[in-house]
C-alpha cells in the first residue's frame, strides 16, 4: 500500500463521517435527465446511488425521457413540438414516448443488476420496483395551444412510495401518469420529480441535468458556480428571469427547485451528470459542485455553545498535533466555550476562534483561529476575524493581539502589527512560552 494513501484516506473518510451519519434513513429523490443516459452515464450512476442506498439513504429516481422520445420520432418522420418549455403530445409522440420509457426502464434496471467484482456494485443488491405511483389530469389548452397528451400530475401515492423505500427497494418512476379514466399523460420529469419530492416530504430534491448549477453571474459563462442560494434569493433571481423554455435555461431548473422548498422539501439541487461522481461531491462534501436551494442559509456564524465543544476539538486537533496551535484540554475548552465563536455548516464546525479579554489593559487575545482545510481561502477567516473585532469594541477594548508562529503575513495583510512580547498585558506575559518564541501581532481598533 502507498504511503501516501492512509494520509489521504483516513482524513477523507473523516471528514465524510457527519454526512453519512446525517443521511442515514433520510429521503432522496432525484431527477435524472435523459440527456444523461443518452450520454452514456447511467452505470456510473448507478454505482454512486448503490452506495448511497448502502449508507442507508431511501431513493427515488424519477428519470427523464426528452432526447429519447426526439429520437423515435425523428425514425418516424415526426417533428418534436414543444410550447411554454412542454411536450405537445400527439398520438404519435405519446407512442413515441411509451417504447422510450420502456426501453429506459429495462436499461436502468439492467444497471443496477450489475455485480462484478472490484466495481461500487459488486455485493450490492440494488431491488427496484416501478407502479403506477401517479395520477395525473391532462395539461389542456393553454394560450390557444392544445397540448393532448401532455399531462401534470394530480397525485403522487406517497403511501405506496413509502412502504416500497422502507423495505429498501429503490422506487423507479417514469413520467408517465394515468388518470381515474386509465388514459395515459406524457408527464415532465422535472414536474413528477418536484411533485413526489413534495408528496414524500423528502429531505433533499436533487436534479441531474445538463446544467452545472448557477452561476453567480450570469453574465458570464466562466463565473463561478453559487454553490447555495436561499429560496428567497431564488425567488429574487427568477423574477429577473425570461419565463425558460429549454432545460439550459438558468430558469428551468431553478423554479422547481423553489417550487420543492416552498413545498416543504429541505434542500433541492442543481447538479451537472458531465462530472463523475457530481452526485457523491455534492452530497458529501462542504460546498458540493451544483447549486443547493435551501430554505435558510445553512450556514451560520455564531458563538459558540457547549454542544461545539466536540467539534471544535475534533477541528483544531490536527493543528496542535503539528504545532500550528498549542495544545488545549476538552476541560479548557469547556471552561471558555463561551470565548468562542465558530462558523457552522449544517451541523459541522469548520472555523473557530477564541477572545480572551484583559480590560485592565484594554486589549484582548484572539486565540486558536482555525479554518478547515475544506474551506480554506474562502474568507471564513475574515469573517471570524471581523465578529472577533466586534466582540471586542462591544468590551470596550481598544485592541486584539494574537500570538502565532507560523502565520504572521495572514494577519499582516489584515492590519495588524508585530510587536516586542514585553507588550503583553502582565497576566498573559506570565503565561507567555519564551521556549516556543510566539511572534506578537497586534490590531488596534478603531
Amino acid at each position: 500500500m502507498s504511503l501516501v494513501f492512509p494520509h489521504t484516506f483516513v482524513p477523507w473518510f473523516r471528514a465524510v463521517a457527519p454526512y453519512i451519519h446525517a443521511y442515514h434513513g433520510k429521503t432522496f429523490v432525484i431527477g435524472l435527465a435523459g440527456e444523461a443516459i443518452a450520454a452514456g452515464k447511467l452505470n456510473q450512476f448507478a454505482q454512486d446511488l448503490s452506495i448511497l442506498q448502502a449508507m442507508g439513504i431511501k431513493l427515488v429516481l424519477v428519470h427523464g425521457f426528452r432526447p429519447q422520445v426526439n429520437e423515435q420520432l425523428a425514425a418516424k418522420g415526426h417533428a418534436s413540438r414543444y410550447s411554454h418549455g412542454l411536450r405537445i403530445t400527439d398520438e404519435v409522440a405519446l407512442d413515441c414516448a411509451q417504447e422510450a420509457a420502456g426501453q429506459l426502464r429495462f436499461e436502468i434496471e439492467a444497471a443496477f443488476s450489475q455485480g462484478l467484482p472490484n466495481t461500487p456494485m459488486a455485493n450490492a443488491t440494488v431491488r427496484v420496483v416501478s407502479g403506477n405511483f401517479l395520477t395525473a389530469r391532462p395539461v389542456g389548452i393553454v394560450d390557444g395551444v392544445d397540448f393532448m397528451h401532455s399531462g401534470v400530475v394530480r397525485k403522487v401515492d406517497a403511501a405506496a412510495i413509502r412502504r416500497a423505500i422502507e423495505s429498501e427497494t429503490l422506487v423507479l418512476l417514469s413520467p408517465f401518469g394515468f388518470s381515474p379514466t386509465g388514459e395515459a399523460f406524457n408527464l415532465a420529469m422535472e414536474e413528477v420529480a418536484t411533485a413526489t419530492a413534495v408528496a414524500l416530504q423528502a429531505d433533499k430534491l436533487l436534479f441531474l441535468t445538463e446544467m452545472p448549477g448557477i452561476r453567480e453571474d450570469l453574465n458570464d459563462p466562466e463565473s463561478a458556480i453559487d454553490t447555495e442560494l436561499s429560496v428567497a434569493e431564488a425567488e429574487r433571481l427568477l423574477a429577473s428571469l425570461p419565463r425558460p423554455t429549454l432545460p439550459t435555461d438558468t430558469a428551468f431548473y431553478l423554479q422547481h427547485c423553489v417550487r420543492a422548498c416552498r413545498g416543504g422539501v429541505e434542500r433541492s439541487h442543481i447538479l451537472p451528470y458531465s462530472v463523475d461522481g457530481a452526485l457523491l461531491m455534492e452530497v458529501f462534501t462542504h460546498d458540493g459542485i451544483g447549486t443547493m436551494v435551501v430554505d435558510e442559509k445553512l450556514e451560520s456564524l455564531r458563538e459558540a455553545t457547549s454542544d461545539d465543544v466536540g467539534g471544535i476539538l475534533q477541528l483544531i486537533e490536527p493543528f496542535e498535533r503539528d504545532g500550528t496551535l498549542v495544545r488545549r484540554e476538552r476541560t479548557e475548552i469547556e471552561r471558555d466555550i463561551a470565548n468562542y465563536t465558530v462558523i457552522e455548516h449544517d451541523g459541522v464546525i469548520f472555523g473557530c476562534a477564541a477572545l480572551y479579554p484583559y480590560p485592565e489593559a484594554h486589549t484582548g487575545e484572539m486565540a486558536a483561529l482555525t479554518i478547515s482545510p475544506q474551506v480554506q481561502s474562502q474568507g471564513d477567516g475574515e469573517r471570524i476575524l471581523k465578529r472577533v473585532e466586534q466582540r471586542a469594541k462591544a468590551l470596550g477594548l481598544a485592541s486584539i493581539f494574537v500570538l502565532t508562529t507560523r502565520t504572521k503575513h495572514w494577519f499582516v495583510k489584515r492590519g495588524f502589527s508585530q510587536v516586542d512580547p514585553d507588550w503583553l498585558p502582565e497576566a498573559r506575559k506570565r503565561k507567555y512560552n519564551w521556549d516556543r518564541r510566539s511572534l506578537v501581532l497586534v490590531k488596534k481598533l478603531t
